[in-house]
């Protein structure tokens, strides 16, 4: 599944423009209880990261402090203040997938894409990102791309995986 958002933005200031056509779902939240992790959903599925400027607008129309705002944002691991690529690609390193060579598959993914842990290309179509688990320890090791898992991975395999992702990616 492939992170959906508005027209694949680049740059990291997102317009007015591009507020309003989020700010309906935004401000159906307005006067109720218990909506700082829904709105910040909202928002980051829209731009695939939370905006600044985003932020800041959804503060004054919520009446939420934009201190709670980042505050709920920086405590979850699921929330991004900086844009991510189109595939996002985890790379398992808990126990298991460390003790079957999650660095190799990450070193091998890495020289393939050509970015590092954490950093997103400049075409914005990776992100690699090594988590703590994905909760596939019997698939050891093992990665997701985009929410889907591949497991029992070598270094070899890797390569199949993304010959196999470039040609559904001509399909479509």
């Amino acid at each position: 599944m492939r992170i959906e958002r508005i027209a694949g933005k680049k740059e990291t200031q997102a317009t007015e423009e591009d507020y309003s056509l989020i700010s309906e779902k935004i401000l159906k939240y307005k006067g109720k209880t218990g909506i700082t992790i829904p709105v910040l959903q909202t928002i980051q599925k829209a731009f695939g990261y939370l905006p600044k400027n985003i932020l800041k607008q959804t503060s004054i129309d919520l009446r939420i402090p934009l201190n709670e705002l980042y505050g709920v944002a920086s405590f979850y691991s699921q929330f991004r203040f900086t844009p991510v690529g189109k595939n996002m690609i985890m790379v398992c390193k808990g126990t298991a997938c460390h003790v079957k060579g999650a660095e190799k598959i990450l070193d091998e993914i890495s020289r393939k894409i050509g970015i590092k842990d954490g950093e997103t290309s400049t075409d914005m179509e990776y992100t690699l990102e090594g988590v703590a688990c994905i909760g596939c320890c019997a698939l050891a090791p093992c990665i997701t791309i985009n929410n889907e898992v591949h497991g029992r991975l070598n270094t070899k395999s890797i390569d199949k995986i993304f010959k196999s992702k470039k040609a559904e990616g001509k399909n479509q």
